[in-house]
């Protein structure tokens, strides 16, 4: 009984799919061919470049705050084959670039900037600090992966689910913990 109504839930929503990428389109989205975009929350639609065959699951969050949008490019970049889990979520003032053929569990999230720390003045007038997130190609985050501003995570690394990425990870490496250390190589 409940795999049956499991089952006519999945597919109204396959139904569903064009519809929704029919609807970020108009409001500027680029999303490449077969790509799956399933319900959650774009606050500028026009700030977002998914490339073909990716997937960003339920309940994602892409927050883009700027006060000025760009009308030329994508801050927020989706490469092609990226597969996102269920609710990530991408707080974003500068810009992210996930290349192509990532994946990225459930739960994950990307923060691209802090806000100032100065000794002598009020914490509510300080100004926030932002740097960009870059992911390479073939990059691999467990559940609930925290990826803090100015990290670029090399080719084929591996994070470990839980971990919290402060600094830049080299390519073919796997890492873990809070915050991310060096765990191995991967062979």
């Amino acid at each position: 009984m409940i795999n049956n109504i499991r089952n006519k839930i999945f597919k109204i929503d396959r139904y569903l799919r064009i519809p929704r990428i029919l609807y970020y389109r108009a409001f500027g989205m680029s999303v490449g061919f077969n790509s799956f975009v399933s319900e959650g929350y774009i606050n500028y639609p026009s700030q977002v470049k998914i490339g073909k065959l990716s997937s960003l699951n339920r309940n994602f969050i892409i927050e883009y705050n700027c006060e000025t949008l760009v009308n030329h490019s994508y801050p927020i970049n989706i490469g092609n084959g990226v597969f996102i889990g269920a609710c990530s979520s991408f707080d974003i003032t500068l810009g992210i670039t996930i290349k192509d053929s990532c994946m990225i569990a459930q739960g994950c999230k990307f923060i691209d900037h802090d806000h100032g720390v100065a000794l002598g003045t009020l914490m509510k007038l300080q100004k926030g600090v932002s740097f960009p997130i870059v992911l390479e190609k073939d990059v691999w985050l467990g559940c609930n992966v925290v990826v803090l501003k100015g990290v670029c995570i090399g080719e084929g690394a591996v994070v470990a689910a839980g971990s919290v990425v402060i600094k830049s990870i080299p390519a073919y490496e796997i890492w873990g913990g809070v915050p991310a250390k060096f765990i191995k190589k991967r062979v």
